[in-house]
């Protein structure tokens, strides 16, 4: 697969529809033009009418076509772009003359993004922006991903190398020059200095609890409690339909079912868990484990308790934090006398209290999503690299502080530098291109 061929696919969504738009990028653009399009190849930037034909001269459709010469183009390549009408035989009879051309093929996932990055146009946090900008259902992420797109990672990264390259030519004052009367006094306070600072600002990034790549995500709610206490219709009311299967047998659910709402404006996965008890039944079992590490991973736990026959074992969960949500169900019967202290007091199968519970559980995920202002980390890619690069300053503080020598210190600056800088992709990034890119659509 030659790096020279030119790509082709359609960058619109799946027919059919009123438009469809066909992105070819590559050295072979001014050829196909003069093959198969009426006019030519077009004025730069200006859309132009013409007729699309494959190779016999049969006229495909009638569109605009759109030329924008490299380097200047969002690929740095020369691109062309077809407006034609979105019907699925005009797509598939333009796609197969196209890449019948010599030269041409279809272009892999992220392909036209990677070849964006590959000239420079854009670094690695950028492009994966654009991936997300793309996916965002919700405000906040279409915020985020824009901030992204636009550079707002790439500066605060591009800061802390540009800090570290700083220390980095300090430290190595030291090493070159131990004797020399011109080299700096007093040169490790300073580095140490800046070095606890930047451990200081990084360990912040990472003790953001991870809200950017929840808004990225979606945040996650579990529904825990005993068999029967009401979790599936509970789970169903909130989803609008019948998700869970409901039956009056203990046990029923065994395995963790999940929904996709918009609440408080995020993405919000929410999860109907096995009933927690002890039991024999191999199956079961399993699902009880799993409902328990769904519990210990959820941003937020609602405790659902029966109140006609309630059982309060379910509270003494070692997951249960003080924002979590009790909530007594079946309010629509006769209640128990010894009802714990509870949030809300509901009826999921009549719905009763439901929507005063979804209005809380919407105020938490909001809050919990604004609580860090413009999180730094988005994906788990850049809070491997981060905690890694974290680990190496650590190291190189260490080492000048116990005096063990500077070269070390050097060695794990440069360490942090090399982590850093595979975030946005400026060194040692050949191991991550695949995983960004192939996260992509065909048609960028």
């Amino acid at each position: 697969m030659s790096e020279r061929d030119t790509i082709c696919a359609l960058a619109s969504g799946q027919p059919p529809a009123a438009i469809c738009i066909i992105r070819l990028s590559g050295d072979r653009i001014w050829k196909i033009a003069g093959a198969l399009l009426d006019c030519g190849l077009p004025e730069p930037r200006r859309a132009t009418l013409t007729r699309f034909r494959d190779e016999d001269g049969n006229m495909i459709d009638e569109g605009l076509v759109v030329f924008m010469p490299g380097p200047h183009s969002y690929t740095g390549e020369d691109t062309l772009e077809l407006y034609l009408h979105g019907g699925p035989a005009v797509i598939s009879h333009a796609i197969s003359t196209l890449t019948s051309e010599p030269g041409v093929r279809l272009a892999e996932p992220g392909e036209f993004t990677r070849r964006a990055f590959e000239a420079g146009k854009l670094d690695l946090t950028e492009a994966e922006g654009v991936a997300d900008i793309i996916e965002a259902e919700t405000d906040a992420q279409k915020a985020q991903a824009l901030r992204q797109l636009s550079g707002g990672l790439t500066e605060q990264y591009d800061r802390w190398r540009a800090e570290l390259t700083g220390i980095l030519a300090l430290i190595e004052v030291v090493v070159d020059f131990p004797d020399e009367d011109d080299a700096p006094e007093e040169t490790t306070a300073p580095v140490l200095r800046k070095l606890n600072n930047l451990i200081g600002d990084i360990e912040a990034a990472l003790g953001d609890r991870g809200i950017g790549e929840k808004i990225r995500d979606g945040f996650r709610i579990a529904i825990i409690g005993a068999p029967n206490a009401g979790k599936s219709t509970l789970l169903n009311r909130l989803a609008g339909r019948e998700a869970a299967i409901v039956t009056s047998r203990p046990g029923t659910t065994r395995d963790v079912i999940e929904i996709r709402r918009v609440m408080g404006g995020q993405v919000v996965w929410i999860s109907d868990t096995a009933g927690l008890r002890e039991t024999d039944d191999e199956i079961e079992a399993e699902g009880v484990r799993r409902a328990e590490r769904v519990a210990s991973e959820a941003d937020l736990r609602v405790f659902m308790v029966d109140g006609s026959a309630p059982d309060l074992s379910v509270l003494s969960s070692p997951y249960r934090l003080p924002t979590d949500i009790v909530v007594v169900n079946k309010a629509d019967i006769d209640m128990a006398a010894n009802l714990p202290a509870y949030d809300y007091k509901i009826s999921a199968k009549q719905g009763e209290g439901v929507p005063a519970l979804e209005t809380a559980l919407s105020e938490f995920i909001s809050g919990k999503a604004s609580s860090v202002e413009a999180p730094v980390i988005t994906r788990a890619r850049h809070r491997v690299r981060l905690v890694d690069g974290l680990a190496c300053l650590i190291a190189a503080r260490d080492a000048l502080e116990l005096g063990t020598g500077p070269e070390l210190a050097a060695e794990d600056v440069r360490m942090a530098i090399r982590h850093l800088g595979a975030v946005v992709g400026a060194v040692g990034v050949e191991d991550v291109l695949g995983a960004v890119f192939s996260e992509f659509c065909i048609g960028k």
